[in-house]
């Protein structure tokens, strides 16, 4: 029986201003849900949820240049829209993670204002580590990482080595101004032991026993091979 993935992307489709009208469109961004499809659907069964259920929002910034680019990017975008328009709710997994074999959060910009603080998300994140599945995200997807407490109340990522976003990454881009966090810095709070590559934009994948994370757009394909090696396909 193939190994089952729950793929958790964001609902937030806009990011607020300081006035809370919108100040730019947002979502997942397209490479890191494209380039691990790629990898783990020939082996794996992957289900896609998000907070609010139905359509997940693409960042349309990230389709340039990706789909001209990047041939992975372009067959996903143009083949596989029901994935990401047909989401099931994250609620609807809470108490099913003997069901699944892993989960993944794709990252873009949507996470940090939904999935960091979502209690049905991080309540799945406890119920999948605490199974010992294997929990994983990539770019911005480790933003629903920063809050999950354990049973303990540690950090998830406490004493672990964690990839993500970089501040000098969110820099580059102009977008740090709006960001809730800094990311790179609230995965440091949580006691991990952040890696990121020598210079921006390089990739880095980070393999902590089932915790499994990547820096960037260009770490996706990295982190969805960790995934399938730590699935055994």
């Amino acid at each position: 029986m193939a190994p089952k993935v729950l793929v958790v992307l964001t609902s937030c489709g806009e990011i607020p201003g300081p006035d809370g009208k919108a100040v730019r469109e947002t979502g997942w961004y397209l490479p890191e849900l494209a380039h691990p499809y790629e990898i783990l659907s020939p082996k794996c069964e992957l289900v896609i949820a998000s907070p609010k259920g139905g359509v997940a929002p693409l960042d349309p910034n990230s389709l340039q240049p990706w789909i001209q680019d990047d041939s992975s990017s372009a067959n996903f975008y143009n083949n596989k829209k029901a994935l990401w328009e047909n989401t099931a709710k994250i609620s609807d997994f809470l108490g099913r993670a003997d069901e699944f074999d892993a989960i993944f959060f794709p990252g873009g910009h949507g996470p940090m204002f939904d999935l960091a603080t979502d209690k049905d998300s991080i309540a799945l994140i406890n119920e999948f580590w605490a199974k010992g599945k294997v929990t994983s995200a990539v770019c911005h997807g480790p933003a629903a990482f920063v809050n999950v407490k354990l049973p303990s109340g540690e950090s998830l990522l406490k004493g672990r080595d964690v990839s993500a976003f970089t501040n000098a990454e969110e820099d580059a881009v102009g977008m740090s101004k709006y960001m809730p966090f800094k990311l790179e810095d609230k995965i440091k709070e949580g006691g991990a032991n952040f890696q990121k590559a020598s210079e921006p934009w390089a990739p880095t994948v980070c393999v902590a026993g089932k915790l499994i994370t990547g820096q960037n757009p260009a770490s996706a394909k990295g982190v969805g091979e960790a995934i399938a090696k730590a699935l055994g396909v």
